[in-house]
């Protein structure tokens, strides 16, 4: 069975650009101009937020490289144990909502201090697959598609973002 979705997994993208381009073909569009169309807005879009990701980025690095992350998880540690949350995963809580990849450099430190298969170990792994980059993903989408009125955006994914973390609490808990 194993072998069988190897397999399946090792064709999907050859036939599905096979089924793009003959369905384009059989549909008389033109599908090399069309492809070439849309990498040309693609790359008008990338150019349009790169200041935005560039900026998120400098202002991750200089929050944790200025220690405000560490006194964030000081300054949070009484409040975010009374709900079993350590205070050392509060600037992993806090920087996911602005960039994955800086996340990650977090996790990455956190593992090394406290191993993978340690309570907060597990807790991280969990944590980042139950919280999402709101700030980034706000920025590049909404920055792409011209939103400017964002209404319950922002709210809904802070409140999604701790029902995420809660979540990550109760089901490490379980284990």
């Amino acid at each position: 069975m194993a072998q069988v979705l190897s397999n399946i997994s090792d064709i999907i993208i050859p036939v599905l650009v096979f089924y793009i381009v003959a369905y384009g073909a059989v549909s008389n569009c033109k599908v090399y101009e069309d492809f070439v169309k849309g990498a040309k807005k693609g790359l008008q879009t990338v150019v349009g937020i790169a200041p935005t990701l560039v900026a998120l980025m400098v202002a991750v690095g200089v929050l944790r490289a200025s220690g405000f992350l560490a006194f964030l998880g000081e300054l949070c540690r009484p409040v975010a144990e009374l709900i079993h949350f350590p205070g050392e995963l509060v600037p992993l809580a806090f920087i996911k909502m602005f960039s994955s990849s800086a996340a990650t450099g977090l996790v990455l430190d956190i593992f090394k201090t406290y191993g993978t298969d340690s309570y907060i170990g597990r807790l991280t792994s969990i944590m980042m697959s139950c919280t999402e980059t709101i700030f980034y993903t706000m920025s590049v989408y909404f920055l792409a598609a011209k939103v400017t009125k964002t209404r319950y955006t922002l709210s809904g994914a802070l409140l999604s973002t701790l029902a995420g973390i809660i979540a990550s609490v109760v089901i490490v808990g379980m284990m």
